[in-house]
């Protein structure tokens, strides 16, 4: 179903300051394949077979960004046309798809206070959404106290030891607030959607939400080489009812959205000015019900560098590169079909992300039972690029 244009319009996709960014991205022909793009003014540029064939290379050169704005491409076509192309879900046209492909999908969790808080009293309800309600008022100060510390620190140990005694420890403090963070694996690669596909959630899911985050690109060796936006959908209940079930409430299809573009590190875009960004979310649902939200990267319990050195480094290495979700304080309280039930999505809902510097990431809700399956995998895709004759 297309993304109404009453909600976005297709340059709206892009940062403000598209025309001195970096962008990269991968666009699907149809009857021929992925393509390695770059946007350069109106157009977006074909560097397949100079920088590619594929996202893991470009991200592994030694200048990315050098490489993007000095290529000179072998073709190009209009960039209005494939964002609307995208956003229409018209897969019988050139779209674009999610920007990576043989990068590991990985994920940091609990990484926000706010969503620290609302873990806590989900484990501590069993995924019922109407037990959450009356734990919020039960536990928020105690768990609230937990908030304000350095994680790993010494300070931390000492709230962990006084709430193990009061009974309220959890393996989201463990994580949010205890030595090592929580880096998990969203997906597989070649399974992320693009902007303007439907994301997925369990039909059997009763409690659930979007995740928007910044989603960190890095290298083979753990280069952060760029960013771009994604959206870690979560089912609460399955989260919720035991920890054990993360996979199932995290990966299943069409679960997870990245795009438009990664924006590569360049000029005044540096990750220390990714740090003192926002990320801003709303759904809107066909039912007339619509939320919002900001993130405050800032507010991050963790440093970039810290989770990326959690993920990657002598202890695990990711030959063709990864992709680390940052975690997101985005929780929804709100409640949407009945007093005390707080919310979770419907179907035909519509899920804006958006950062300043990074553009705006949409997708519509499905069932992952319903959505599009997930067929192209690495040997697809290997097969595809030799029949072109685009490996090296």
């Amino acid at each position: 179903m297309p993304v109404p244009a009453t909600l976005i319009k297709p340059f709206d996709l892009l940062p403000p300051d598209r025309a001195t960014a970096v962008l990269v991205g991968r666009l699907e022909v149809p009857g021929v394949g992925p393509h390695l793009v770059v946007v350069r003014e109106d157009r977006l540029l074909d560097v397949t077979a100079e920088l590619g064939p594929t996202m893991s290379d470009l991200l592994d050169h030694a200048d990315p960004a050098g490489a993007a704005t000095a290529a000179a491409g072998s073709g190009s076509w209009d960039l209005e046309e494939v964002l609307e192309a995208s956003l229409a879900g018209s897969v019988d046209r050139p779209h674009l798809l999610a920007p990576v492909d043989l990068s590991a999908l990985k994920a940091a969790g609990v990484t926000f206070a706010r969503s620290m808080v609302e873990r806590v009293i989900e484990e501590q309800a069993k995924g019922d959404p109407a037990q959450a309600l009356a734990l919020r008022g039960r536990l928020g100060d105690t768990v609230q106290a937990a908030t304000r510390v350095r994680p790993g620190s010494a300070e931390a140990a000492a709230i962990k030891e006084r709430l193990v005694a009061e009974g309220l420890w959890s393996q989201y403090l463990e994580v949010g607030i205890g030595p090592d963070p929580e880096i998990f694996t969203k997906g597989q690669p070649l399974s992320a959607v693009g902007v303007g596909a439907q994301v997925g959630v369990l039909a059997r899911s009763t409690w659930n939400n979007p995740e928007p985050e910044v989603v960190l690109a890095c290298s083979s060796a753990g280069r952060v080489v760029g960013a771009t936006l994604g959206n870690d959908v979560n089912l609460r209940d399955f989260e919720g009812r035991s920890a054990l079930l993360l996979t199932e409430a995290k990966d299943n299809n069409a679960s997870c959205a990245l795009g438009p573009f990664i924006r590569l590190f360049s000029g005044d875009f540096t990750l220390d000015a990714l740090r003192a960004t926002d990320v801003s979310m709303r759904v809107v649902g066909e039912d007339g019900f619509s939320v919002e939200a900001v993130s405050h990267v800032a507010e991050m319990s963790r440093t970039f560098e810290e989770l990326v050195g959690h993920a990657h480094g002598d202890h695990h290495q990711y030959p063709d590169g990864f992709v680390l979700f940052t975690g997101t304080m985005f929780a929804p309280t709100e409640d949407r079909d009945a007093p005390g039930e707080g919310f979770t999505h419907h179907r035909g809902d519509h899920v804006l992300i958006a950062n300043h510097a990074l553009g705006t990431l949409v997708n519509e809700v499905t069932h992952s039972e319903t959505a599009p399956p997930w067929t192209v995998g690495v040997r697809a895709l290997v097969a595809n690029l030799a029949g072109r004759g685009l490996l090296r």
